[in-house]
């Protein structure tokens, strides 16, 4: 529970998963730091780590919480977050518009991140729509990024 929750950031009483994602905003200089340090394997093995976590603590939680993808469970957002910023500079200013933009589309779920959601049991499906939604975050991002 306390991965799940991101160290009790799940149990905020208003806005959850906004919360979780600003962990993950807190990460990006964390894991920039990393690739700059260890190079693209050691970074690309703790992105897929970080994500096996999220996943199998997603997963746990869910068995535990009552119904499917409870909001107290916001390591999926920190992920997204994570996925969301293999697309941008690690700045402030990208992590803020990706933090951004990842909620809107967290909150929106567009497809199949709506489908995903719905339809994968345990931490996969929790987990899942969220890596979307970063997905598409860092995409519209880069875009923002590059066109200003």
């Amino acid at each position: 529970m306390f991965v799940a929750t991101a160290g009790g950031l799940g149990y905020a009483p208003v806005a959850p998963g906004t919360f979780g994602s600003l962990a993950g905003l807190a990460l990006i200089p964390l894991l920039a730091a990393l690739h700059d340090r260890s190079g693209r394997i050691v970074y690309g093995i703790a992105i897929v780590a970080l994500m096996a976590g999220a996943i199998w603590a997603a997963g746990r939680a869910d068995e535990i919480l009552p119904g499917h993808d409870h909001g107290r469970i916001v390591i999926d957002e920190v992920a997204g977050m994570v996925v969301g910023s293999l697309f941008v500079p690690a700045t402030w200013g990208a992590g803020l518009l990706l933090f951004v933009l990842f909620r809107v589309f967290d909150v929106a779920k567009p497809f199949p991140a709506n489908r995903i959601d719905r339809d994968l049991p345990g931490g996969l499906g929790v987990v899942a729509d969220d890596l979307v939604a970063g997905l598409y975050a860092g995409i519209v991002c880069r875009l923002v990024l590059e066109l200003t």
